[in-house]
C-alpha cells in the first residue's frame, strides 16, 4: 500500500512493544527528525512516522526534484486533472469492528487532551460539493471523536448541515499518499476537487491517475489508503484539547463537534501514519502548500519570481522568503505586499535577489546583513493573522524586509568573492 512503500532501507525499525499513552512515540520521531520511524508493535498494530518530514522525502514520494515541488503544485491546482474509479480499491480489504482505542493511535504529549489522529484527511460532500482538508481528532472513546474545525471548507459545510438539522457525512482517511496530503492542505475555492489536484500531480509526474474508491457511505476517497473510518459529523460538540500545535506549544481548549464512526476499513495490511505535532514533517505538511499560493501573487506583482519559501525557522508558517529579480525600484516592496496577501497567516518576509540560494538561512541572512538597512523594514500594524501565534492578541504586526539592491548598485561591492578554475 501507499505507506509500505515508504519501507525502504533507509526506515529504522522500532521492534519493541510502545505503549500509546506513555509519550515514547514522541521521544522516539523527535530525537532524529530526518529519519522516519516504523513502529512494529504500538497498541498492536502498525505505524510509520517522520514519513514526509524533509523535502526530499516528498519529492521522491512525488517522482520529481525537491526544487520542482513548489511549481507542480501551482501548475496541479491551475489545472486540475479528472482521477478514476477503481471497483475494489485497497483500502475495503478488511471491515475491523469499530474501536478506536484499538488503532495504533497515540497521545502525544503529556497534557493533550487525549490520544490524536494528526495524519487523517476528512472527505466530505455536501450538495454536490467535496472537500478533502487536514483536522486534528481527539480520541473520546472506541466510536467517538472531537474535531476541531477552523472557519475554512468543511467548517462551511457542517453549519450548512447543522443550520438543517442533519449530520454531515464524512470518511476520514489515514495513510493516503503525498499527493493527497499535500492536495488536502492546499488553499482552493470552495467547491474545487482537490482530489483532481492529486491526480493531477500523479499525472504531471507521468503516474497514472488518482484512483479513487466508493465508501459504503457514498462518499470516494483514494483508493490507496490504509484506513478509512466511515462517519458523520454530529450537531453535538465537547470539548477539545489541549493539543501541541505547529509551533510546538499547547492550543487552548474549545468546545467542537463531535464526530460519530460508523464503519472502519483497512487495507490488508494497515500502517498507521503518525505525524509528529509540532515537527518537520507538521512544517512541511501544512506550509509547504501555502508557498505556491505566495508564488501565484507575488508573480502579479513582480513578473520574475524565482523562488519561495517558508522557512522551517517559522515553522513554515510565519516567516517567508521570497527570491525575485527586479524591473524596477519598489519592486520588492511590492513583493512583500504580494506575499502577504498570498498567505495571510505570514507574519514576516524577506524578500531577497535571485542570486540568493533561499534553501540556505544562512545565504538569506547574509543578504539581509549585508544589502540592506533597516529604512527597508516595512512595519504594517493591526493586520489579522494566525490563531496558532501565541503572540497575537487579535491583530498581529507583519514586517517586510527589502533586502534587494538598487538596480544601479555597483554589484562588485554586494557580490562573494571566487575562485575561477581553469
Amino acid at each position: 500500500m501507499t505507506v509500505k512503500e515508504s519501507l525502504t532501507d533507509g526506515i529504522e525499525k522500532i521492534e519493541k512493544k510502545v505503549d500509546p499513552d506513555s509519550g515514547e512515540v514522541t521521544e522516539i520521531l523527535a530525537k532524529d527528525q530526518s529519519k522516519t520511524f516504523y513502529f512494529t508493535d504500538l497498541n498492536g498494530g502498525k505505524a510509520l512516522g517522520n514519513r514526509f518530514s524533509t523535502r526530499e522525502k516528498i519529492a521522491d514520494s512525488l517522482g520529481i526534484a525537491p526544487s520542482d515541488i513548489v511549481g507542480a503544485m501551482a501548475s496541479a491546482v491551475s489545472s486540475p486533472k479528472p482521477y478514476v474509479e477503481t471497483e475494489r480499491p485497497a483500502f475495503k480489504a478488511t471491515a475491523k469492528k469499530v474501536d478506536l482505542t484499538d488503532i495504533p493511535i497515540p497521545k502525544y504529549f503529556p497534557e493533550d487532551g487525549g490520544r490524536y489522529i494528526s495524519a487523517g484527511v476528512i472527505v466530505a460532500e455536501w450538495k454536490g460539493m467535496r472537500n478533502i482538508s487536514f483536522h486534528r481528532m481527539m480520541i473520546i472513546d472506541h466510536d467517538t471523536i472531537a474535531v476541531r474545525l477552523v472557519p475554512r471548507h468543511l467548517f462551511t459545510m457542517y453549519n450548512a448541515a447543522k443550520k438543517e438539522g442533519k449530520e454531515l457525512k464524512i470518511s476520514i482517511c489515514i495513510g493516503v499518499p503525498a499527493e493527497v496530503l499535500l492536495a488536502a492542505a492546499t488553499s482552493m475555492d470552495y467547491g474545487a476537487d482537490e482530489l483532481e489536484v492529486a491526480s493531477a500531480l500523479r499525472i504531471n509526474a507521468d503516474k497514472s491517475p488518482l484512483e479513487v474508491g466508493k465508501c459504503d457511505n457514498g462518499i470516494f476517497v483514494p483508493a490507496d489508503t490504509d484506513y478509512v473510518l466511515e462517519g458523520r459529523i454530529t450537531l453535538d460538540e465537547t470539548a477539545e484539547g489541549p493539543f501541541v500545535d505547529i509551533t510546538g506549544t499547547y492550543d487552548v481548549i474549545r468546545q467542537q463537534p463531535i464526530i460519530k464512526i460508523d464503519r472502519i476499513w483497512t487495507c490488508k495490511d494497515p500502517i498507521f501514519h503518525l505525524l509528529l505535532p509540532g515537527g518537520w514533517e507538521h512544517f512541511l505538511l501544512m506550509g509547504l502548500p501555502r508557498e505556491p499560493m505566495i508564488l501565484r501573487t507575488v508573480r502579479q506583482a513582480v513578473p520574475r519570481v524565482k523562488a519561495v519559501r517558508l522557512t522551517e525557522g517559522g515553522c513554515c508558517w510565519f516567516n517567508g522568503v521570497v527570491s525575485i529579480a527586479k524591473n524596477k525600484e519598489g519592486d520588492g516592496v511590492n513583493a512583500i505586499m504580494a506575499a502577504f496577501t498570498g498567505h495571510p497567516s505570514m507574519k514576516q518576509v524577506i524578500v531577497v535577489d535571485d542570486d540568493i540560494d533561499i534553501s540556505n538561512d544562512r545565504e538569506v541572512e547574509w543578504a539581509v546583513a549585508t544589502r540592506m538597512q533597516a529604512d527597508k523594514i516595512i512595519r504594517i500594524p493591526g493586520a489579522a493573522g494566525s490563531s496558532l501565534d501565541p503572540s497575537t492578541s487579535g491583530t498581529t504586526w507583519k514586517v517586510g524586509y527589502d533586502a534587494t539592491l538598487p538596480l544601479d548598485a555597483d554589484l562588485k561591492m554586494f557580490r562573494k568573492a571566487t575562485v575561477r578554475k581553469n
